[in-house]
């Protein structure tokens, strides 16, 4: 899956349409080379284009990103993963993480573009957080 030396971060939702192609688009932007994201759902769906242009207007192109289902081959070569905020739901795809953290953030799913603003700053937010930590591992 990653290069040699590579580490990788692995971002999970349910549809892997919206906070974990966020969250993939930002690292790429914020994290050190050595590292690289992936995102991935247990039910993926389409890229939401909300998403899409909420990231746009923050310079962050993520067109080209398509969702992905989650592997067994993704948990195991991912050194960090970051659940989304789906625990609640029955198909959240952070049980089969085992050591994941969950940010708990709100789906943007069917939301005005308005609230997919906010809920796009606190992905950031909370990117620029992990990539500080990246330094200390």
């Amino acid at each position: 899956m990653g290069v040699c030396g590579e580490r990788i971060v692995l971002f999970v939702c349910v549809e892997n349409a919206a906070r974990s192609q966020m969250a993939e688009g930002f690292f790429r932007k914020y994290a050190p080379k050595e590292w690289q994201p992936i995102s991935a759902g247990t039910r993926p769906g389409m890229l939401d284009q909300n998403a899409v242009r909420a990231m746009n207007e923050v310079g962050v192109d993520i067109s080209g990103q398509k969702p992905k289902e989650l592997s067994g081959e993704m948990i195991r070569s991912s050194a960090l993963r970051v659940g989304m905020g789906c625990i609640e739901s029955a198909q959240c795809p952070a049980v089969f993480l085992g050591d994941f953290q969950d940010w708990g953030i709100e789906d943007p799913k069917g939301k005005p573009i308005e609230k997919v603003r906010e809920i796009r700053d606190k992905i950031e937010e909370r990117v620029r957080e992990l990539v500080r930590g990246l330094e200390s591992r």
